[in-house]
């Protein structure tokens, strides 16, 4: 936890004071130490705790220690480290896993290295006893999709379906996300029939995702069609969803239904957020409304959400271009009080 909450040095003065009460640490304690330096980026740290494991006895490192330190590897962008991570662990005669390898091919998806991606597959394969699951297949529609590389997407889709890997709600989202994002919204609304059609119940991410991306297109009338199908069929908007239906009109310049919104919201038990205040306050900055803006404003500290520097940069722009240069001085006494209280 102290890990969790950033704080490995904390972290570090607990583990000694066990040592100190005579408490002997297990692996299960130590592992969770090198989890609290790795995921908060002091790798060196976390292969020297590695280090200090191997010269216990009964404190050997073991595939979940390994499997952690590939994940903080992983996180923090440190591939040049994987092979000696492998190698260590070939020298103790720990095998890969499936979740090892699923770390890594997400990994090397997100940050574009599609070769080792690959290569990082293809050694799975020849693993005993890894297999490919949906979080293998999903990684790899994620990592294409998201470059929109479509046809290679397309094609691993069919890999895996080769390979009998049964696809998830995820998976569908995913897709529906890749084609969004690429202009495909054909491919995008055949990905919805095709869940009807497969009994795969659309999610709030499904829908967020779909609103998203048809208001950026400024296809409103599409957009509103999938945000009334949505509650028809029970599901509760929350605050991404209003976030996106603000923004797509406010690009639209359909700022009075920014009013039903509110007003709807109102109405509601929805936990807002600040990406939603601030979707409003830029909304009726940009038609030049400082009295609303402001009136939003007192609306956000009294549902508990903080200003953040996206909020005070909407003011400062709105306010300097109707050249209010002492209500953007004001402003930034009120956002100051705000985060220090």
């Amino acid at each position: 936890m102290l890990g969790k909450c950033r704080q490995p040095g904390q972290a570090r003065l607990l583990f000694e004071k066990m040592l100190v009460e005579g408490i002997k640490p297990t692996v299960d304690v130590y592992t969770s130490l090198v989890s609290a330096y790795g995921l908060n980026g002091f790798l060196d740290e976390a292969f020297c705790t590695v280090e200090e494991m191997k010269s216990i006895s009964d404190c050997k490192p073991d595939i979940y220690t390994y499997s952690i330190l590939i994940n903080c590897c992983v996180k923090h962008h440190r591939f040049d480290l994987i092979d000696r991570v492998f190698s260590e662990m070939a020298y103790l005669g720990i095998g890969r896993n499936t979740v090892m390898y699923n770390t890594l091919i997400d990994g090397y998806g997100k940050a574009e290295m599609f070769e080792l991606m690959e290569n990082s597959f293809s050694d799975m394969l020849e693993t005993q006893g890894c297999h490919p699951d949906v979080f293998t297949l999903n990684s790899f529609l994620w990592a294409y999709g998201n470059a929109r590389m479509i046809e290679k997407m397309e094609k691993w889709y069919e890999e895996f379906q080769h390979m009998k890997l049964a696809p998830d709600i995820k998976t569908f989202n995913i897709l529906i996300r890749s084609y969004g994002k690429a202009g495909m919204y054909d491919k995008m609304h055949a990905v919805v029939k095709f869940m009807e059609k497969r009994f795969f119940t659309p999610t709030i991410v499904t829908y967020n995702t779909i609103i998203d991306i048809l208001g950026k297109a400024g296809n409103i009338d599409k957009m509103e069609h999938f945000f009334r199908t949505m509650k028809y069929k029970g599901l509760k908007p929350n605050s991404i969803t209003y976030c996106s239906l603000v923004s797509a009109y406010s690009r639209a310049g359909q700022r009075k239904k920014i009013w039903s919104i509110i007003r709807q919201i109102g109405n509601s038990d929805v936990v807002l957020d600040t990406p939603f205040f601030n979707s409003v306050l830029s909304a009726f900055g940009q038609a030049g409304d400082l009295k609303m803006m402001e009136k939003i404003f007192f609306e956000m500290k009294g549902r508990k959400c903080k200003p953040d520097n996206i909020t005070f940069a909407i003011f400062t722009q709105a306010y300097g271009a109707y050249g209010v240069v002492e209500s953007t001085q004001d402003l930034e006494l009120k956002i100051g009080h705000t985060k220090n209280s």
